[in-house]
């Protein structure tokens, strides 16, 4: 079997816009019913003005990216930091990016740098994880 070779500044991303069916089944799914999230009204009398993507599915874009690309299958969660810097809104077309910053090959440990960035730029989320990868492709 071939073997994974990680570099310094290796980077993926992925994309998604988020949909008020998406909020709608993560707040099922997560017992989150926060209004803010699922109802127009009180989102529109609340500080962001109208609903906002519960900030746990936002970051979930970058596990999608460390499960399916960075590492990739296999990959086991150690630990991952989070801030929470802008209201993410529905429709809001997110991209995580996850870029390698650190390696420990004898412990097969990837240090990531992790954020979610909207159209404008704007960092939505950011924060860093540790990973154990699977060392075969």
């Amino acid at each position: 079997m071939k073997m994974k070779n990680f570099k310094i500044g290796q980077e993926e991303k992925l994309k998604k816009v988020f949909t008020g069916e998406d909020v709608e089944m993560f707040a099922k799914l997560s017992m989150d019913m926060n209004p803010v999230h699922i109802d127009e009204e009180y989102a529109k009398n609340s500080f962001f003005g109208r609903r906002i993507v519960h900030g746990f599915l936002s970051s979930s874009l970058i596990s999608a990216v460390i499960g399916t690309q960075l590492p990739g299958p296999g990959a086991i969660y150690l630990h991952q930091d989070i801030n929470f810097r802008k209201p993410v809104y529905l429709g809001d077309e997110i991209t995580a990016i996850v870029r390698v910053v650190n390696i420990k090959p004898e412990k097969r440990l990837l240090y990531l740098d992790t954020k979610c960035v909207n159209t404008n730029g704007d960092i939505v989320v950011d924060g860093e994880a540790i990973v154990k990868y699977n060392n075969q492709e």
